[in-house]
């Protein structure tokens, strides 16, 4: 009986070992698909980065900023396609924040919970993964004919509101929702109302990573190209706006148009303006970085 009791207990540790040592390959294999994937992605980013450096590094003058786009490669400049991208940003910025901001606390603190809430909550989720020309066709069709405004700047502006508005509201709502529902209540036992406390206590609070995800998703608005051409964005323009009405061109508009020159020089300077548009997505994403380590509270 004693000798039955031992055969089975050993039989039982030698299933045990051989399950562990599966379950151990099977940890060393996913391990190296996810150092693969990591690998892989580092990989092509270095590539890509590589070849626009030793491309355009050489061309990277003066001259590429503070003149306007010619049919010379060696006269051409981002002058025109600089001031028209920040005249954008200064129209979707403040637009696409104040709109972004007011609905995710309207979902987040006032909304009733109930199948129509659910609703708008999974189809504006669902819009930020729509492709970025759905959004220019939308753009052209309200703000270009409808309204009438034309390819100007303000249509632009608004287009890329609309474009980077589910990106705001969704990370607003995750960042309003991350606030303890301990120190609301604390400031209802203090005798605040509902928005005395949204307004001194949850927007305070929320307001690091809103802000982190409104500059990430301005920084995809400056890099989109699709939009603004499907609304009639030029390709050629001497002159920098001076109004919400102008004409406008931006920077990848700009680049987009080199990059179809059949002309070496102009690969190059196309090449040189990527680095300038990248080192502006780098300057916005490093103040999200910064803002919310310096401005993050823990609770």
């Amino acid at each position: 009986m004693k000798f039955a009791n031992t055969a089975a207990q050993q039989r039982v540790h030698d299933e045990e070992v051989q399950g562990l040592s599966r379950r151990n390959i099977w940890n060393k294999i996913f391990k190296g698909v996810c150092f693969t994937a990591t690998a892989f992605s580092i990989l092509m980013l270095l590539v890509l980065l590589i070849r626009i450096l030793t491309q355009g590094i050489g061309f990277l003058d003066w001259g590429l900023i503070v003149n306007f786009a010619s049919r010379n490669a060696e006269d051409a400049g981002l002058l025109a396609a600089l001031a028209g991208t920040i005249w954008l940003m200064m129209v979707a910025a403040p637009v696409s924040f104040i709109l972004g901001v007011g609905t995710a606390v309207y979902l987040e603190e006032y909304a009733p919970s109930n199948k129509f809430t659910n609703l708008l909550q999974t189809n504006i989720s669902n819009l930020a993964g729509v492709p970025s020309v759905v959004f220019g066709l939308l753009g052209l069709t309200i703000f270009n004919r409808l309204m009438g405004m034309g390819a100007s700047v303000v249509a632009g502006g608004l287009t890329l509101s609309l474009l980077v508005l589910p990106i705001i509201v969704v990370a607003s709502r995750e960042a309003i929702s991350a606030v303890p529902t301990d120190v609301k209540h604390a400031s209802y036992a203090m005798g605040a109302t509902k928005w005395q406390t949204i307004f001194r206590i949850v927007i305070p609070t929320a307001l690091p990573g809103v802000l982190t995800g409104t500059i990430l998703a301005l920084s995809r608005a400056i890099g989109e190209t699709a939009p603004i051409l499907v609304l009639g964005a030029l390709t050629y323009v001497a002159a920098t706006p001076s109004g919400l009405l102008s004409s406008f061109t931006a920077m990848p508009v700009q680049i987009y148009n080199w990059t179809g020159r059949p002309q070496q020089e102009f690969q190059d300077i196309a090449a040189a303006g990527i680095i300038i548009l990248l080192l502006m997505l780098l300057f916005m994403n490093s103040i999200a970085v910064f803002i919310r380590s310096k401005f993050q509270k823990r609770f």
